[in-house]
């Protein structure tokens, strides 16, 4: 296999090839230090000055409003399914949650160790539909409302934004988030796994309505408590100052390259590629996801051939340079991630394959 690769990995996953260089550059002295951001001590002013410019790129992209909160914390999104719980769930020791997949599934497992979870959809082993809102079991007296935006070993995504007749939201958007638009005010709370678009893993960026914070349970660690991190400025504790330096450069290539428009332009072309090679295989490739909710993000298929044929597909795209297309363990089959990094000509090449396969296999 050349050097040359395409990524189509779930994440940690392909990263800018313009990001990727300049860290390379950069990686043995930061600005005028003479040193690497990876040696530089978070007290100092110049990471100091890293820490606060990167929240302000966060804010300039997604229009982040002056009452909330931008925190870089670390634990992963499974760190942040406990920690939302912890800081939210005293308003009334109950929560609401919308489970469309494993992702919130295992949230609202965590979530239940805490204080009384509320299911609001029926409990079902097949994600490939969002119920209407119409029949969701929601709690007026929830502390809170919590669904994942983007699941991504069962392709489903939310096409709009809940509608939680008041009671706060919070949304996992770790993997797309920084690939539309979306109104932050809308939401209490808002955490996003770094390794998907954003940046290396190791950080989580998670952004919280100011009015919501000071009311954690007693039990909460001071590492996963919002209102310790806000006042800290998310210097409490050491940061992942290298993974933080990397989400800066992903903020300011991002910016060059047009924005969140630019983006939710570019996922709309790239995903069309692959769900209209589906839809136009008569059957040799099926994805399971209703139409209306499948995933821009991540691509789960089969192969109407059997997983012999799967393996195949698997073998030989690895042979032209196409690798981390296999899906989750737990579902199997094929999946192809397509995040900000992967490009309108590398989702060409994968769908290009995919017709090609088709041929040669029928």
């Amino acid at each position: 296999m050349s050097a040359k690769v395409i990524n189509f990995g779930a994440g940690p996953s392909k990263l800018p090839e313009e990001v990727m260089l300049e860290v390379q550059r950069e990686l043995l002295q930061y600005g005028q230090t003479g040193i690497s951001v990876i040696e530089m001590s978070h007290r100092s002013p110049e990471y100091e000055d890293l820490n606060n410019s990167t929240q302000q790129l966060a804010r300039k992209l997604l229009n982040i409003p002056d009452n909330y909160s931008v925190l870089f914390m670390q634990g992963g999104g499974t760190g942040l399914f406990c920690a939302v719980a912890m800081n939210l769930m005293s308003r009334s020791g109950k929560a609401d949650y919308i489970v469309t997949g494993s992702w919130s599934a295992k949230a609202a497992k965590e979530a239940a160790r805490y204080g009384k979870v509320n299911m609001v959809l029926p409990k079902t082993d097949s994600y490939i539909d969002i119920p209407p809102p119409s029949t969701w079991k929601l709690d007026p007296e929830a502390s809170y409302v919590y669904y994942c935006d983007n699941e991504t070993v069962h392709g489903v995504e939310f096409p709009d934004i809940p509608d939680t007749k008041g009671v706060p939201l919070v949304a996992d958007m770790s993997s797309n988030i920084l690939t539309r638009p979306f109104d932050v005010s809308k939401f209490g709370v808002v955490f996003a796994g770094a390794q998907k678009n954003i940046g290396p893993s190791g950080v989580v960026l998670v952004i919280v309505r100011r009015d919501l914070l000071g009311s954690p349970l007693p039990i909460t660690p001071l590492v996963f408590d919002f209102t310790v991190f806000d006042k800290d400025n998310s210097l409490h504790n050491t940061p992942p100052t290298f993974s933080v330096f990397v989400m800066k450069r992903v903020f300011e290539w991002l910016v060059k390259q047009g924005g969140l428009e630019e983006m939710r332009a570019r996922a709309q072309k790239k995903s069309s590629l692959i769900y209209d090679t589906i839809a136009k295989s008569n059957g040799f490739y099926l994805c399971p996801v209703k139409p209306t909710v499948r995933s821009r993000m991540n691509i789960p298929f089969r192969i109407a051939g059997g997983t012999e044929l799967e393996a195949k597909f698997l073998r030989e795209s690895r042979e032209q340079n196409m690798i981390q297309l296999k899906g989750h363990r737990s579902v199997g089959g094929i999946r192809a991630s397509l995040y900000n990094a992967i490009t309108v000509d590398e989702a060409q090449t994968l769908a290009n394959f995919m017709k090609e396969f088709q041929k040669a296999n029928s």
